[in-house]
């Protein structure tokens, strides 16, 4: 068969056009790739909810490519080894109650884990501000290409319509300040303080109270949660990321129960 290279072009923007517009108004937005956000979208997707996940970089996956100092190995507690076999990541226990993954194998399933719930991913998209409507409530993101908001270009952005949106930024906690920055007075719970030092155990424990609903229609998760709460970073053990993304989930299908009724 001969190569058409107009065609070739023609699939690429006809389909993602496509697909991008179906994604203009969804239940959940998730912003940033992360684990806690891939683990949310998965169980978000799941449940039926229309589940879309934007990250500004090339890659998805966050900082758990790296392992712990480009050593690509993850650590995962005994709390949070059901979401490893929920994903189907492989393991083996190193010593009682800590467990051992490939960085790069556990990246890969959550992403296969969230896509194959139905979870629509788009990366270089970064978020530069969100809607706000009735109620004071989050209800939307501000959207541009993430080389234009690298280069600091000035081209307008678009935006996106969602019920429900998931902080997953990570130690920036962008939305989070965001909402801070651009509306004086708002009440994010206990404000976005910035991380402290590493202290794994005690953030590892601390991340499942973080986990909440922090601004009408704006859920934190992740290492975005323990930065808006002035809680310890927990450094390349990832069982309380996968565990607060799961809680996320739990709490925006909870909330948009609520919303319907």
């Amino acid at each position: 068969m001969e190569l058409d290279e107009t065609i070739i072009t023609r699939a690429i923007v006809e389909e993602f056009s496509k697909v991008f517009l179906d994604y203009i108004d969804v239940d959940v937005a998730l912003v940033g790739g992360g684990p806690a956000n891939l683990v949310a979208a998965k169980y978000l997707g799941e449940a039926g909810l229309k589940t879309v996940l934007f990250e500004k970089k090339l890659s998805i996956g966050g900082g758990m490519w790296g392992g712990g100092m480009m050593f690509p190995r993850i650590v995962v507690q005994e709390d949070a080894k059901h979401i490893l076999d929920d994903f189907g990541i492989n393991y083996h226990e190193y010593e009682k109650g800590y467990y051992v993954a490939s960085s790069i194998e556990s990246v890969g399933k959550l992403i296969c884990g969230a896509t194959g719930a139905g979870v629509e991913i788009f990366n270089l998209i970064d978020v530069e501000d969100v809607m706000i409507r009735e109620n004071d409530a989050v209800c939307g993101l501000v959207i541009n290409w993430g080389p234009v908001s690298m280069a600091r270009l000035h081209v307008d952005p678009l935006a996106i319509r969602a019920k429900v949106v998931i902080d997953g930024t990570g130690h920036d906690a962008g939305i989070c300040s965001t909402v801070q920055r651009k509306i004086p007075g708002a009440d994010i719970e206990l404000g976005v303080i910035g991380e402290k030092p590493m202290w794994a155990d005690v953030g590892e424990k601390i991340l499942m109270d973080t986990t909440k609903e922090v601004y009408p229609g704006l859920i934190v998760t992740g290492m975005a949660a323990n930065a808006v709460a002035g809680a310890p970073r927990m450094g390349p053990v990832f069982g309380g990321m996968m565990l607060s993304g799961k809680k996320a989930a739990e709490i925006a299908i909870e909330k948009l129960k609520q919303l319907k009724n």
